[in-house]
């Protein structure tokens, strides 16, 4: 039973906040009655602002808590010896982040806001607890990190077998059934990553990144200016890789 000390919170207003972010499908699924929201509320609702260009956490930190990304963009990337980086992954809202240190209790890789973007802090030790009380919201937990496991795949599959011309079909593709998921245009869209940033997450060279989307505007499937991207004949997007690009 909740401490009587414990200033009550507001059901709907939790489901309002957490509608459009990954503690969407924490929570709000499993069928948590109202006793558990309010548990889950005064456990997980710590609001954290993240500045672009600045890291939410660094690769060797210790985990201390995952992080609900509720708005803006951020990416995920590993730094090599010789200095260079690599990409390893794009994050938009609704995603949930951290899940990299779970095996080792560190991360693997620095996660830095390409924009102003806003996270819910979710303590681990505390989620880890609640998931052992209630087992509806352990089964999704699950089901996030076999998405994520299901994502890297995808990526594995694009590295290794398929043309440049196919990576960025699949890569456009996937970033317009990631914002169609959330409510926004599936077509019409701005990049928050450099040409060069899309280049080391796909293996690619920035001046083939440039070159091929010069072809597909030229053959009329999409329509560029500067970051902002519109898919014109989706389809044809579609044509050139199957049915990979929702699998990234």
């Amino acid at each position: 039973m909740p401490s009587p000390s414990l200033t009550p919170i507001d059901v709907n207003r939790l489901k309002a906040v957490c509608s459009t972010c990954s503690l969407h499908e924490l929570c709000l699924p499993a069928g948590l009655d109202q006793r558990e929201l309010e548990i889950f509320g005064r456990l997980f609702n710590r609001r954290r602002p993240v500045k672009r260009g600045d890291y939410l956490y660094r690769a060797g930190a210790e985990l201390q808590s995952l992080y609900a990304l509720r708005t803006g963009f951020m990416k995920s990337c590993v730094l090599h010896e010789d200095g260079r980086e690599q990409v390893a992954g794009f994050h938009m809202m609704g995603d949930l982040l951290g899940l990299d240190a779970i095996s080792s209790n560190s991360h693997t890789c620095d996660t830095v806001a390409l924009e102003d973007s806003d996270v819910c802090e979710i303590p681990f030790s505390s989620l880890e607890k609640l998931s052992r009380e209630i087992p509806s919201l352990q089964n999704h937990f699950h089901r996030i990190m076999s998405r994520e496991i299901v994502r890297d795949h995808g990526v594995m599959l694009l590295l290794g077998s398929m043309r440049a011309e196919e990576r960025l079909a699949a890569f456009l593709l996937n970033l317009s059934q990631r914002f169609a998921v959330r409510g926004y245009s599936p077509t019409e869209f701005n990049l928050r990553m450099t040409r060069e940033e899309i280049g080391s997450y796909l293996g690619l060279k920035l001046e083939t990144i440039s070159r091929v989307l010069s072809r597909f505007q030229e053959e009329g499937l999409i329509e560029v200016q500067n970051k902002h991207i519109k898919i014109k004949k989706p389809e044809k997007l579609h044509a050139l890789i199957g049915q990979t690009a929702c699998k990234i």
